[in-house]
């Protein structure tokens, strides 16, 4: 008889760890309003959770790192007075007011980044010379110091995210392509056709240059636009890259769907036909037009600062439209010779 309570006793406990265990979901749901912190500051930033009409009940860090870090009765993370390190690895479990654990881990660097404006397009690799959006061109550029790195991104037909400009490359369509065979497909410099997750990792080794991520657009339709902006996200999240990753793209939907599942990711537009206070209203981060458009509209770079939307332009190649750049003081500016530009800025 006792024999039998007792196994009994150990299958209920058994299926309350089962259901506890369920409970606690990792499946990137938890923000943080920021990922860097300086060193004369404490508060990293907010920590809040991606479902609608939920609040935080409780937060708990743990991880390599969690000895240098607190949460506050607001739910804001914060680095205590040991800043000796430029990475920190932590894991925030979140419980939310519907008893659902939510667990991830995050990177958290220290801001040493650089501000000389100057973003390489693709990379720098028209001068070393290396092909363009390679992981060489990526390397390049954060060894000249550039301020950022710009690549482009396309989705397979799997889901899978690739680093390319067009939408096809060697006449393979990438969006109609499974990521078996692009994996397969080399660059002129015999890397293979980037992967997203290795590039990120490649761009992360560092804290000075950021990962300027362009999400191509698709002609495939608004589900597939919704599919693509929570692929890219959730590689920068599980790569927890967000420290390094702005976002842009010509395609507004795409903007907006990636602000709807992150409002903290900063993000630009590039198509050139929104004004700065339609930008504002829509709460992005900026517009990235081309030198071009703000030449037809001279007010919208002072416009656009004074409502505190970054302002960068594409892609000045020449010595007479970075210096015009420079003197209307555009927050970045884009080119394919980031040596010529990073000799400007520098004078």
């Amino acid at each position: 008889m006792y024999l039998k309570i007792a196994v009994a006793q150990l299958f209920m406990l058994m299926a309350s760890v089962q259901i506890l265990t369920a409970q606690v979901k990792t499946n990137n749901s938890i923000l943080l309003s920021n990922y860097t912190f300086l060193e004369s500051e404490r508060v990293i930033g907010q920590i809040s959770v991606q479902q609608p009409n939920t609040s935080i009940k409780k937060v708990s860090i743990s991880g390599a790192d969690a000895a240098f870090f607190k949460s506050n009765k607001k739910h804001q993370l914060i680095i205590k007075s040991n800043k000796s390190k430029k990475f920190y690895n932590i894991q925030l479990l979140v419980t939310n007011d519907q008893n659902i654990q939510l667990q991830q881990n995050f990177t958290i660097v220290k801001d040493e980044f650089l501000k000389n404006k100057v973003i390489a397009h693709r990379g720098a690799w028209k001068n070393l010379p290396t092909a363009e959006n390679s992981i060489a061109a990526l390397q390049q550029a954060i060894k000249l110091g550039c301020q950022g790195s710009e690549f482009d991104v396309h989705i397979s037909a799997d889901s899978v995210a690739f680093i390319n400009h067009d939408p096809a490359f060697k006449k393979v369509e990438i969006e109609q392509t499974s990521s078996l065979v692009l994996k397969e497909l080399t660059l002129s410099n015999n890397e293979k056709l980037p992967l997203l997750d290795d590039y990120l990792k490649a761009g992360k080794n560092q804290n000075h240059t950021k990962l300027i991520l362009e999400i191509k657009p698709t002609k495939l339709g608004l589900d597939r636009v919704k599919l693509i902006a929570k692929s890219v996200l959730e590689s920068v999240s599980e790569n927890e890259a967000q420290a390094w990753v702005e976002y842009i793209s010509f395609d507004y939907e795409i903007c907006k769907a990636l602000m709807a599942i992150d409002p903290f990711a900063k993000v630009a537009y590039l198509n050139g036909d929104k004004s700065p206070e339609q930008l504002a209203a829509d709460k992005f981060y900026g517009l990235d037009y081309h030198y071009s458009v703000f030449k037809k509209n001279p007010d919208w770079i002072k416009n656009a600062l004074a409502l505190g939307l970054t302002v960068n332009a594409w892609t000045a190649n020449d010595t007479e439209t970075i210096q015009w750049l420079l003197d209307s003081k555009a927050t970045f500016i884009t080119t394919n010779e980031p040596e010529l530009a990073l000799k400007m800025v520098s004078k």
